[in-house]
């Protein structure tokens, strides 16, 4: 027969390139194109009369899309697997005759084989993301731990985030905490993750510069501008820290004349030295601390309160030792393991010992835990420090009596009253079990152990 004699329908079904089949309400195939033929790999077969039905039941494909067509009365999407191994997203659409009743079903199909391996393969890839993220992770916190960081501590947790995040943009940043909680080693922190790691670091003790060698030491000085002035002249520190982060500790110290031309600089960062009449400038990062409470001295016209807010843009507050007692412990056993590492020398601490520094408010936070333990690592005369071997003022009536208790009692209270502040910080069993470094059952067992 030649082409032109063939129906209408039969020279569009042939000209389509898509697959295209159409069946009755039994499921016999009426109109079949080659696409499809060749996508069940049937092109050497005469299909125009046989069963879908029959089709599935062989295996040719699966699930046939005719029934579900015609109990839906709609259009139906499905997907379809061949005997070839291929996935076809399959579109069945019914056909109405003049009564209503579902008279042909004619479906279509789109090749997603390909499709079907990007997904899996996306899915394969977003597991080995999260393995590499929780590797990554698990070395962040290394990292931290290395650098004197043990956050395990909820409060701890968001400080150390927050500082991450702001340390890749240039925004001012405030650090806020007691003495001794480790401002200087957070400010090294926040420039060694920014852009700026590359450049200096330059630290300015505002308190510990007399004041009347501020604007020297901190502008600089030209050649000849005082009596005992260097010969050649002298950068200041704000000078030095061009490209880098400028960190102006216990800013809180700052003379009120001072603090005027502080601020010029910070908002202009630009300069003169002293005796200089060219206008320097200088690109910096900066961060700021204090163990202050600058809105009460804000408040007193102790501090200049636009310099406060020009600080102020970022606040991170660092918290006490006491305030994150679940990170006590840990800390005692990365230092032990520091100091005994840099001294060769071997010390572990028994657990009357931890269990008075556990129980120590720590007013002098890290700085006062750090030179602790390095002092009982260097004069502990043997291996295990004992209570004989702690400074008077660390030794504190115990929890319970060790004359009538067994130190499996006194160990058992010491754990008490660490899940009962582990339970105060955070606010699941599982976030309780990651601080202490336990399973999340046991923390469960332990909690009904002390009725808690």
């Amino acid at each position: 027969m030649k082409e032109w004699e063939l129906n209408e329908s039969e020279l569009i079904l042939r000209a389509l390139k898509d697959d295209l089949l159409v069946t009755d309400n039994k499921g016999i195939i009426l109109k079949v194109s080659e696409v499809t033929k060749a996508l069940y790999g049937v092109e050497d077969r005469d299909i125009v009369g046989l069963s879908v039905y029959d089709f599935e039941k062989e295996g040719v494909f699966t699930p046939i899309v005719t029934p579900l067509v015609i109990e839906k009365r709609d259009r139906v999407n499905v997907i379809q697997t061949t005997n070839k191994g291929r996935k076809l997203l399959i579109t069945g659409v019914p056909v109405f005759d003049d009564d209503g009743n579902v008279w042909r079903i004619a479906s279509y199909s789109h090749d997603i084989t390909e499709m079907d391996k990007m997904r899996n393969y996306l899915m394969e890839m977003e597991g080995e993301m999260e393995r590499v993220k929780n590797e990554l992770e698990i070395l962040r916190n290394q990292q931290l731990n290395s650098e004197g960081f043990i956050g395990n501590s909820h409060k701890m947790k968001k400080c150390i985030s927050i500082a991450k995040q702001v340390a890749e943009v240039d925004v001012n940043v405030l650090l806020l905490g007691e003495s001794g909680v480790g401002k200087t080693h957070l400010a090294k922190m926040i420039h060694k993750e920014s852009p700026r790691k590359d450049k200096p670091f330059i630290e300015v003790n505002c308190g510990a510069i007399p004041e009347s060698l501020f604007e020297s030491e901190f502008f600089g000085y030209e050649a000849g501008a005082f009596t005992s002035a260097n010969k050649k002249g002298k950068p200041g520190l704000a000078e030095l820290a061009e490209g880098g982060t400028l960190f102006l500790d216990e800013i809180g110290e700052l003379s009120l004349p001072l603090q005027v031309k502080v601020l010029k600089f910070i908002q202009e960062k630009q300069f003169y030295r002293i005796g200089g009449t060219k206008q320097r400038t200088v690109d910096f990062r900066l961060i700021a601390a204090t163990n202050r409470a600058l809105e009460k001295l804000v408040e007193e016209r102790g501090f200049r309160e636009d310099l406060y807010f020009r600080l102020n843009v970022v606040p991170i507050y660092i918290p006490a030792l006491r305030e994150r007692t679940s990170d006590i412990l840990p800390l005692i056993e990365h230092f032990v393991q520091h100091f005994s590492s840099k001294y060769n020398r071997e010390r572990v601490l028994d657990d009357a010992v931890k269990q008075q520094l556990f129980m120590h408010p720590w007013k002098g936070n890290i700085r006062e835990l750090i030179n602790l333990i390095e002092r009982l690592v260097v004069t502990s005369a043997s291996r295990i420090i004992t209570i004989d071997d702690l400074p008077e003022s660390y030794k504190h009536k115990p929890i319970v009596d060790p004359s009538k208790q067994t130190l499996k009692e006194v160990m058992d209270e010491v754990e008490k009253q660490m899940l009962k502040q582990a339970k105060k910080e955070y606010k699941t069993t599982v976030q309780i079990a990651k601080a202490l470094g336990i399973s999340q059952p046991s923390v469960v067992r332990k909690l009904k152990k002390y009725k808690i």
